[in-house]
């Protein structure tokens, strides 16, 4: 399959201490794909569903103790603390080759070890790098097949000498207390143990795409960020591209996909998804930055999605889609989840592969993160440009948070580098839904905190260093569709409206409107946001939203202040920039 020593080596490594019974080597074609989901079906890893209603489509059920991303259980694995800092777990490579080997040891007997070689990008292109999964999993095996470019064409591309990503994925025995999934970014490594939950064993995704790419970034000069991109054509067939980051339950997959309010439906408008969750992004020969979705496919949350949340996610899921987690209903072998409509099954299976009557339940059918991994094909909204190597160009970047007082609804930045404080000052407050306490500030700069591979402090530094070399750097904004009047209900209405505030963000960019220069940053002139359509709001609603309360202001500004410090506690490597920002918030919003 390959001459490439380095791969051989390493795959002879660990052949011998997981001992499988035999190795496959996965090279992409169709015809192996289908082998293995006929093997999966025999085997009960997974269940054929509808094939009239969803053609190629699958079920599959992880083990109840396995459901989620374990970020208790993460770690950045640097041979000095301070690389990894304050806001990551972290373990010595030493300790965490030791421990992990021990449990991997024996750990494939009786089982088959897949060989998974991956392109994150266009396979060969300028932003892509190449990863080798090695796991006991088939359903990781179809999962990385509709979430990365797999096949032998990467293997060509690593070519005899090449550099990839190592990573080792074990299920072992599912033993939740030996849990672990360990970046090494020193070594190009990745090694995941004791889960068989997409996110901690399909390594491509949050594992090699932010947390090994964020460090590679850092070395090589570009950036790799949890942020969607998608692209506005006006009516003349001008497209314009944004990035956005947003912590989760933000509405991230909802704006990927948006879908144009009849007001700007009917004039020609049109919105295409890019990507929904990863941007690398990389300065282009004309000065822009330039941004490229590395996956091949959406692992989206199913819950919530409908026809009337998100109806371009919802079709994408309708063929060649793994589903994860959810009610299995048997009146036609098809799937149903909370908020997919308003008729439960009554002859049902949960997820956790139990009997379920929907009229009757008392517990959920699915599970609240249950999942479905679809080709990015599928989607309707998909732009022409997704396989574009080049990727495109982006002029605005969005951070977001779910705030009810403080922020509003969208402001802009006095600068890259004060757009770079709006950003390592990106927080939500906690729901009911959530979590008991209510209102709770959780940091999450740039919605990279659970994935950042080094020092949050250098990763801010990189930010402010790529300002200074971009010679047309995007604007910077910040919006916040969460603000709630005094019964706490929500004011913007949100979802595809979303796309009036996009459209003066981009007016922004290209400089034709004007705004108001606050303590905070640019705000709109409350007339600039187009209400044209919308029901209960017009333009002294959106004054309202746009109000800045200096006093929740400087609250904010404590809050921030002690999450730097917190990150300074580890290797001392906050950018005095940003300390410069926080005071310059702090004077303009007066003492």
């Amino acid at each position: 399959m390959t001459k490439n020593k380095k791969l051989l080596a390493w795959l002879d490594e660990m052949v011998e201490l997981n001992a499988p019974d035999k190795v496959v080597w996965i090279d992409g074609s169709e015809e192996q794909i289908e082998e293995l989901r006929a093997t999966a079906c025999k085997t009960g890893e997974m269940e054929k569903l509808n094939e009239e209603m969803l053609p190629g489509c699958y079920l599959h059920r992880t083990a109840i103790n396995d459901v989620a991303r374990v970020e208790g259980r993460t770690f950045i694995c640097t041979t000095e603390r301070e690389e990894a800092g304050a806001t990551n777990n972290w373990m010595s490579p030493k300790e965490t080759y030791e421990k992990l080997y021990k449990l991997y040891k024996g750990s494939m007997k009786g089982r088959t070890m897949y060989v998974i070689p991956y392109s994150m990008g266009i396979v060969g292109s300028e932003f892509a790098k190449n990863g080798i999964e090695l796991t006991d999993s088939i359903y990781v095996v179809l999962n990385m097949c509709i979430m990365t470019r797999v096949g032998n064409d990467v293997l060509a591309s690593i070519g005899d000498d090449g550099d990839f990503v190592k990573g080792m994925h074990s299920r072992a025995d599912m033993n939740e207390e030996e849990r672990y999934i360990c970046q090494l970014p020193e070594d190009n490594t990745i090694m995941s143990v004791n889960s068989g939950y997409g996110g901690n064993v399909l390594l491509g995704k949050k594992c090699f795409a932010l947390r090994i790419a964020s460090v590679l970034a850092r070395d090589e000069g570009w950036m790799a960020e949890h942020m969607l991109i998608l692209g506005i054509e006006d009516p003349q067939g001008n497209v314009k591209y944004v990035t956005a980051a947003f912590p989760s339950a933000c509405g991230k997959t909802n704006l990927a996909m948006l879908i144009p309010p009849e007001y700007y439906a009917s004039k020609g408008y049109k919105v295409w998804c890019v990507g929904d969750d990863i941007a690398w992004l990389r300065i282009g020969e004309d000065g822009r930055l330039w941004a490229v979705n590395p996956e091949n496919g959406f692992f989206g949350v199913a819950p919530g999605t409908s026809e009337k949340t998100n109806p371009n996610a919802l079709a994408a899921t309708r063929k060649g889609t793994i589903f994860t987690n959810v009610c299995h209903n048997l009146d036609n072998n098809t799937v149903w989840w909370e908020g997919l409509d308003k008729n439960p099954p009554e002859h049902a299976v949960d997820w956790k592969g139990n009997p379920w009557n929907g009229k009757t339940a008392t517990e959920k059918g699915a599970h609240p993160n249950s999942r479905f991994t679809a080709p990015a094909v599928n989607c309707p909204c998909l732009s022409k440009e997704f396989n574009n190597p080049k990727g495109v160009p982006i002029s605005a970047i969005i951070f977001g948070g779910r705030r009810a007082k403080t922020a509003p609804l969208v402001y802009q930045s006095r600068s890259w580098q004060h757009g770079v404080y709006m950003g390592s000052a990106m927080a939500s407050e906690t729901t009911a839904a959530a979590s008991g306490a209510v209102g709770v500030v959780r940091r999450d700069p740039m919605a990279m905190l659970p994935f950042c591979g080094y020092n949050m402090g250098d990763y801010f530094a990189h930010w402010l260093e790529m300002g200074k070399k971009i010679p047309n750097p995007p604007k910077i904004f910040n919006v916040n569709w969460f603000r709630t009047d005094d019964e706490g209900h929500f004011i913007w209405p949100g979802y595809g409206d979303n796309m009036r505030v996009l459209m003066w963000i981009l007016a922004r960019c290209e400089d034709k409107i004007g705004a108001q220069e606050t303590a905070i940053g640019w705000l709109p002139n409350p007339e600039d946001i187009e209400v044209e359509g919308l029901e209960g709001i017009d333009t002294e609603t959106i004054r309202g939203l746009l109000s800045v309360d200096a006093d929740l202001w400087k609250q904010d500004a404590d809050g921030v202040e002690e999450f730097y410090k917190k990150i300074d506690s580890v290797g001392n490597r906050m950018p005095k920039e940003l300390y410069e920002e926080l005071a310059g918030l702090r004077e303009r919003l007066g003492k």
